[in-house]
């Protein structure tokens, strides 16, 4: 198995990425049956002769390396009826480690700030990765005021005033529908705290576009910059944006962009297609997902996602359309 925690080159990358496709092409028989089926090299050489297999598999089949009795089974949440992506993990420490890692690269360590969570709608379900992130970041953190909010709002403002009067230094994470219930509900100047919202209207409001979203966020917290999260059921790693919604990825996660004509074709930086995502913690499920998001690469390691395929179902964890 791939320590991909070590990973800090493009080479090292590179090399991981072959190593795990070799892996999972012998063991995964999900991959290996549409890798075979799609005429795809078995053996690639170079990132770009990768097989990325169609996310919806998640849907429909138990995708997994190896035979395996899971210790956590993620589901995604679905608003359309058509059903949900479940993501069967055999190794909880490897979630940990990723988002742990990951968060700590961009943010530091987060046992240092408050830890306030809004995650209505993922609360209310079973099975959310986001929640499962969540409770650990807070159990992680230093202030034993951390904690979750449903929709006592007035609660949560009261808190962050708190927080915000003793300059303790607090990340207020929320699904955005929720920040923006929110922040109308109970305006206020943050000045020691940090805002990431992530994504997901749930059906409760209009779709807006991230622009406009954060727009109100900020005019709203008198914040010059929101953050996002980009992450979703079926991966176990994290991209994340400090704003303008330009997102980073950590050294063991990459974007590839798709031409949407010819799944099989990738295209060159700036410009736009389907997001196909490389996340090395999924060793024991995926590494190489072909998602229904459209995104265009900005440099080697960072992306935006400009919004979804008219075909796809709008799910919680994914961010808005621009």
């Amino acid at each position: 198995m791939i320590d991909f925690i070590k990973i800090k080159t493009h080479k090292e990358f590179e090399k991981s990425c072959l190593d795990t496709f070799s892996t999972q092409y012998k063991n995964n028989k999900i991959l290996r049956q549409y890798t075979d089926l799609t005429k795809r090299n078995p053996r690639p050489t170079s990132l770009s002769e990768l097989t990325f297999l169609p996310i919806d598999f998640f849907k429909s089949k138990e995708v997994k390396t190896d035979d395996f009795t899971s210790e956590e089974v993620f589901s995604s949440s679905s608003t359309s009826g058509i059903g949900v992506s479940k993501h069967f993990v055999k190794d909880l420490s490897l979630y940990e480690t990723s988002f742990t890692k990951g968060f700590d690269l961009f943010y530091g360590d987060v046992s240092k700030y408050l830890i306030l969570a809004i995650l209505p709608s993922y609360l209310e379900r079973s099975g959310s990765s986001l929640i499962y992130m969540a409770k650990n970041f807070i159990s992680k953190s230093k202030y034993k005021e951390s904690g979750f909010f449903l929709d006592d709002y007035k609660a949560l403002h009261k808190k962050l005033n708190w927080a915000e009067n003793n300059n303790i230094p607090t990340l207020l994470l929320g699904v955005t529908y929720a920040l923006l219930d929110f922040s109308t509900a109970f305006p206020q100047k943050l000045n020691n705290s940090f805002v990431m919202e992530t994504g997901g209207m749930k059906g409760r409001k209009k779709e807006m576009t991230r622009p406009e979203v954060h727009q109100i966020l900020k005019n709203n917290f008198g914040l010059n910059n929101i953050h996002s999260e980009y992450g979703m059921t079926e991966l176990l790693s994290q991209a994340y944006s400090n704003g303008g919604g330009i997102f980073e990825c950590p050294p063991w996660m990459n974007v590839l962009i798709r031409d949407p004509s010819d799944p099989f074709h990738l295209l060159e930086n700036g410009k736009t297609g389907g997001m196909n995502i490389i996340d090395l913690a999924n060793q024991n499920s995926c590494s190489f997902i072909a998602t229904q998001d459209l995104g265009k690469k900005i440099s080697e390691t960072q992306f935006e996602v400009l919004g979804r395929f008219d075909n796809s179902d709008v799910r919680g964890c994914n961010l808005l359309a621009v």
